[in-house]
């Protein structure tokens, strides 16, 4: 599976998602869809994306109890998207559930890349043992959620590039990263903590990168997505 770059559409309304992506032209880009705007729009906004030829990366991050999960993802299985996640923290049960209903509600049909979130990308190590009462370096952290996230059948997680490499060498090279906190080197990091660039992300292993603002906030969102998928695939 090749690397690819997801446009984080972190918009409030299908007709600010579309004014946007009109920008791009004739591109399709892999887009995200996260919770305000799902909230906002409901379903109709992946159904949308997906008539226009985009993939659709379904950004939730399910986390409750395992039955609760497992219902959800049946649902959420019936919406076509490419790509849809949980958090790591609701435990491997939680994660079997995930995946148990997700292929439950696919039926004989493909089902969509099921990844977990191990820590979020604004979240620092002195936040994480504060806050969150986890004594352990962030690496072995989230090294220790991505494996939890493999044994239970995931197709990867979402983690900081910085992590992708030990990830991979605890998981495999098959098992996905999935990266956001990724700028140009000339952007402002906004509220991310650990952040690099499109090029950096591809030296460290990154399968896939998220990227936001750099993108859509630019004066020429079109020239910015070329930049970031040249610096990030070499295409």
């Amino acid at each position: 599976m090749g690397r690819d770059v997801i446009i984080a559409c972190d918009f409030s309304s299908s007709e600010e998602t579309l004014e946007f992506l009109e920008k791009l032209g004739d591109e399709r880009p892999y887009v995200k869809i996260g919770m305000e705007l799902f909230y906002a729009e409901g379903p109709d906004i992946v159904k949308m994306l997906k008539m226009r030829g985009h993939k659709v990366f379904l950004d939730l991050k399910l986390h409750d109890i395992p039955n609760t999960v497992n219902k959800a993802m049946k649902v959420l299985a019936g919406l076509g998207v490419d790509m849809c996640n949980v958090h790591a923290g609701g435990t491997v049960d939680m994660m079997k559930a995930a995946i148990d209903g997700l292929k439950a509600g696919c039926g004989t049909g493909s089902r969509p890349l099921l990844i977990a979130v191990t820590q979020l990308t604004s979240t620092t190590e002195e936040r994480m043992r504060r806050d969150l009462m986890i004594d352990r370096d962030m690496e072995s952290v989230v090294s220790h959620y991505a494996l939890n996230a493999k044994n239970a059948g995931l197709d990867g997680v979402v983690c900081s590039p910085l992590e992708s490499g030990k990830v991979h060498d605890v998981c495999g090279q098959g098992f996905l990263t999935v990266t956001p906190g990724v700028r140009f080197a000339d952007d402002d990091k906004g509220d991310q903590a650990r952040v690099t660039t499109p090029a950096k992300a591809k030296e460290l292993g990154s399968d896939y990168i998220v990227v936001g603002r750099s993108i859509t906030g630019a004066a020429d969102p079109a020239a910015a997505y070329r930049r970031c998928v040249s610096e990030f695939t070499g295409r």
